[in-house]
């Protein structure tokens, strides 16, 4: 294509370009600039020196050493990838459940009830999210304690033990990201051809097997997408979540790493480890789109 082509195609479609750009600046501004951050991780970083000025780790790999060879490496490793894991598997399937539940519903006034009272949960910060918890499973006032105590039981610590901890996170993200995932896939439903449906009731086709021949093959390249970017984030387990609702009795179940940075790196201005770990997980994290964009290529679903 030559310049010329290039120039007509760009004026051609210039409102279209118009509206684009914002996003563009955004990117640029605050994804793409700050990479430049990242000599940090290769820096003895000092605040009064600057970025610039201050002088290069000795050897270049200094602070990914020290993030290794730290005695809580494999812990915070395995507690983020089982998290991350957990919230991918169990994450998935209720977002496309309740798109499909949805899109049976023919009361109109009914689907927008719900989909509304489901969808609320994901504008709520994790402090509120939180509160609600305490309120519902806290061992001394908690509502599903006081039920156990009537019952004759003897209350359950949900929230301080190890063994419950790890189901309340994965529970409550499930819980506040219901609803505005089935968005994504209900608006995917929606673009499938009803010519389909059509055909199949004529060959007398059930719910259910429209369901599994159409509905969910129609939607199959959103759903390897969105598997496609979660992916990418299989090491962020979640920081805001678990720095609000975690505790010392459970640390060794939820400390990931971005909370053992947040204490370790951050609060302690230990920037140039922060930064370490932050191109630590974002290398794995693109390895990881890369590798199952190749995978999901072979049956055609690929994203590029």
């Amino acid at each position: 294509m030559s310049a010329r082509q290039l120039a007509r195609k760009l004026w051609r479609f210039r409102a279209f370009y118009a509206m684009l750009l914002p996003g563009v600046v955004w990117y640029v501004i605050f994804k793409y600039l700050p990479m430049y951050g990242v000599i940090i991780a290769f820096k003895d970083f000092n605040m009064m020196d600057g970025m610039l000025k201050s002088p290069w780790a000795d050897p270049w790999y200094k602070h990914f050493e020290a993030f290794y060879n730290s005695p809580y490496f494999s812990q915070l490793l395995g507690n983020t990838l089982i998290i991350s894991f957990y919230k991918l598997v169990f994450g998935m399937a209720p977002p496309i459940l309740m798109a499909l539940l949805l899109n049976e519903v023919h009361v109109r006034w009914f689907k927008s009830v719900v989909q509304t009272l489901t969808y609320m949960p994901h504008f709520l910060s994790w402090v509120i999210i939180y509160g609600i918890l305490l309120a519902l499973l806290s061992q001394t006032s908690g509502i599903a304690n006081r039920w156990i105590e009537e019952l004759g039981g003897q209350s359950i610590p949900f929230l301080t033990s190890t063994g419950y901890f790890r189901a309340i996170l994965v529970g409550s993200d499930i819980w506040q990201n219901l609803g505005w995932g089935a968005i994504i896939y209900l608006a995917a439903i929606a673009g499938i051809d009803p010519m389909l449906y059509e055909a199949a009731r004529v060959d007398g086709a059930s719910r259910l097997r429209m369901i599994w021949h159409i509905t969910l093959p129609g939607i199959r390249t959103v759903i390897v997408l969105l598997l496609i970017l979660r992916l990418g984030h299989i090491l962020d387990a979640g920081f805001d979540q678990i720095y609000i609702m975690y505790n010392v009795q459970v640390y060794p179940v939820a400390d990931i790493l971005d909370t053992w940075v947040f204490r370790t790196g951050l609060q302690q201005l230990n920037f140039s480890l922060a930064s370490a770990v932050g191109l630590f997980k974002s290398v794995i994290g693109l390895a990881l789109v890369v590798l199952s964009n190749r995978l999901a290529r072979r049956w055609g679903e690929g994203i590029w």
